[in-house]
């Protein structure tokens, strides 16, 4: 892969992310949403995807620590965490299986008490998601400033 495709991926990577970031803000301001347009695994959405496969790539470029790495994945973890519970105020959830981590759910009626709680965890996931945006904007920056040799070697 070359430097532009490098940085192609990393740019959709984070289109994917603010994406999956939208459509929970439509979640809790009442619109319909399926649960599986905003997946509650952390390697199930588009940005884990990446991450954990072409992302993984850049902990080798020079100018990339990887605590920027750690970083990122501790803000995704996050994240999922916090969404994790938007999802069951709006979802009935069952666990299928005893090693199972996978929920699936049914929407369920949402009372005023728990649309209040969504907002706030949506206000604390908006504000993890800035700064992995941030993160995310650093690393494209450190990725422009590598030069195409040095990157094609590591990808």
């Amino acid at each position: 892969m070359n430097k532009a495709e490098v940085l192609e991926h990393l740019r959709a990577a984070k289109a994917a992310h603010i994406n999956w970031v939208q459509r929970a803000k439509l979640l809790v301001q009442g619109f319909e949403v399926s649960e599986d347009a905003i997946p509650v695994n952390s390697t199930q959405c588009r940005f884990g995807q990446w991450f954990y496969s072409d992302g993984q790539k850049l902990n080798a470029c020079r100018n990339n620590p990887q605590e920027a790495m750690a970083e990122i994945e501790q803000l995704h973890f996050k994240l999922h965490d916090i969404y994790l519970n938007i999802f069951k105020i709006y979802y009935e959830t069952e666990k299928k299986g005893f090693f199972s981590k996978l929920l699936f759910g049914t929407k369920k009626k949402v009372t005023e008490q728990e649309k209040n709680a969504a907002k706030m965890f949506f206000e604390e996931m908006e504000k993890v998601s800035q700064k992995l945006v941030e993160e995310l904007n650093r690393m494209e920056r450190r990725i422009v400033a590598v030069t195409d040799e040095d990157l094609a070697a590591l990808v």
